[in-house]
């Protein structure tokens, strides 16, 4: 007879469970996604194969809800998944995001096969919900009405070893009435500078060379904690910060965008001379009808003191086209600014109504096909101006951060890519000697398209980094595992080329 003290212990050889992430939305939804990702690979999850396609043991929506057919574009796909779960015992399926936060029961009650609905304030619970789900055999829904943690606390799997986001601020105090964010994400609520500091040494300490600062407000950072100059202050410490390459930041509105911003990124060496100011409208008549708290000469006269101090920086913005109540001559003040600002890039979308906001309730809905004709027309110009602000960096010579992923003919056509300081996209000649994303090349600039830089002669020179290392490094240990499946996530800086696909920002800044 054996004793109890002769047993060997219990050993669970189940599989680890896999998930899958599928991200909408705008830059804090892509940061969401990496807290959610962090938080199931520190419960034991690990990411599903390569072209799973919802073959995953848990699928999970970070969802989005500033589009018209969001609710649409979520309840096909959870459609899609149906009978796929059916077929697997154990498959879990969870929505998230800000449709989720906005919907609460109607997602269970229009597709009662999902088990966990959680919403923009308690991502953390991802893990605990989708264990009580199983345990109990029916679906959670927790909804949180104000903020339990901020994300930047929670686990963390971020989708690039050399750059990275850092939250600063969550929600939003404006009133836009276009834009449901505010009542999806709450009123602003500032990190103190300190932890966010911390947090951007400890990435550096990492191999991160390039942070990118986030907030649905950004340069209103200070308002919850009572100091109007706290943004300027915060990145003038990012300066100090020894190792950190490159400090960009998205997204700030006009109405907070002072002077003493403006000096601390022409002052702080590693602000990179990038602006994404979102305009929205031309015309005054419509800013007030947005509830914009700035006008055309504002705007322009933000741009301008920029340029001054920063004569390189590359601005880009977002435009909403059709908003109701816009006439042909409000439209043609879009279209006056935009030729005055010359932007590098304009995001554009066609006006849609945002269920809970005042505007789509509003008299003077533009018909579609006049919303069509003037966006086909601001995007015409902007591609003529894009193309012409471009042309003048040829023969510039730039120093590059080396890209992952976004070039999508690299492999063709025998180059790599990178983005310029001013977050512009350049194509180069793969160099003789190797080359990782996260170190840094000097090119000189040969050609100019719309959306895109070459340098098609030798690279200059090349200075390996601590972020390619830490690419290296991290590459090495993704390739020791079972082959991984990216989040489908935005890359870290401007978004993708006009004109915006759907699941691009949300332009509600």
């Amino acid at each position: 007879m054996t004793s109890s003290s002769d047993r060997s212990p219990a050993v669970d050889v189940r599989a680890p469970r896999s998930y899958e992430i599928r991200t909408y939305g705008c830059q804090m939804n892509v940061h969401d996604s990496e807290r959610l990702a962090g938080l199931l690979e520190d419960a034991g999850y690990v990411r599903a194969p390569e072209g799973s396609d919802g073959d995953a043991d848990v699928v999970v929506f970070n969802t989005c809800a500033v589009r018209e057919n969001a609710d649409n574009r979520l309840y096909g796909n959870l459609g899609h998944l149906a009978p796929k779960k059916a077929k697997r015992p154990g498959m879990q399926i969870a929505v998230g995001g800000c449709l989720a936060q906005k919907d609460r029961d109607t997602i269970v009650k229009k597709a009662p096969w999902v088990d966990v609905v959680f919403g923009t304030h308690n991502i953390g619970k991802l893990p605990v919900l989708l264990e009580r789900a199983r345990v109990q055999e029916e679906a959670q829904v927790e909804i949180a009405e104000s903020l339990e943690a901020f994300p930047s606390t929670l686990p963390t799997r971020r989708e690039s070893a050399y750059a990275a986001w850092v939250s600063i601020s969550v929600g939003c105090n404006n009133t836009c009435t276009f834009c449901i964010v505010p009542a999806l994400r709450g009123k602003e609520k500032d990190r103190r500078p300190g932890d966010i500091l911390a947090e951007v040494e400890a990435l550096v300490g990492e191999g991160v060379s390039e942070i990118t600062l986030l907030g649905q407000n950004v340069n209103a950072y200070g308002s919850d904690i009572g100091d109007r100059e706290a943004f300027s202050k915060l990145l003038r410490a990012c300066g100090n910060i020894e190792g950190l390459e490159r400090v960009r930041f998205t997204s700030p509105h006009p109405r907070d965008f002072t002077d003493d911003v403006i000096a601390a990124m022409a002052e702080t060496p590693n602000a990179m001379p990038q602006l994404h100011m979102p305009l929205q409208s031309g015309s005054d008549t419509v800013l007030k009808a947005m509830r914009r708290s700035y006008r055309q000469d504002r705007y322009l006269g933000i741009i301008e003191k920029v340029r001054a101090a920063i004569p390189h920086a590359a601005i880009t913005t977002d435009i909403i086209v059709g908003f109701p109540g816009e006439t042909e001559e409000d439209f043609e003040q879009t279209l006056h600014v935009v030729r005055e600002a010359r932007f590098a890039q304009a995001f554009t979308f066609q006006y849609s109504k945002r269920p809970g906001t005042p505007a789509a309730t509003m008299d003077g809905q533009i018909p579609k096909e006049v919303v069509q004709e003037r966006y086909e027309r601001l995007v015409a110009l902007q591609e003529e101006i894009s193309w012409e602000e471009n042309k003048k960096q040829v023969g510039r010579t730039l120093e590059l951060m080396v890209a992952e992923g976004e070039g999508r003919k690299d492999g063709s056509t025998h180059r790599l890519s990178g983005r310029a300081p001013d977050n512009r996209l350049v194509h180069f000649t793969k160099p003789g000697q190797d080359v990782r994303p996260g170190d840094v090349v000097t090119v000189e600039v040969t050609y100019a398209a719309p959306h895109h830089l070459l340098a098609e002669g030798p690279v200059l020179a090349v200075r390996r980094t601590r972020a390619g290392d830490a690419w290296e490094k991290r590459n090495a240990a993704e390739a020791a595992k079972p082959a991984g499946v990216l989040l489908g996530l935005p890359k870290i800086g401007v978004p993708a080329p006009l004109p915006a696909p759907a699941n691009s920002g949300c332009g509600c800044d």
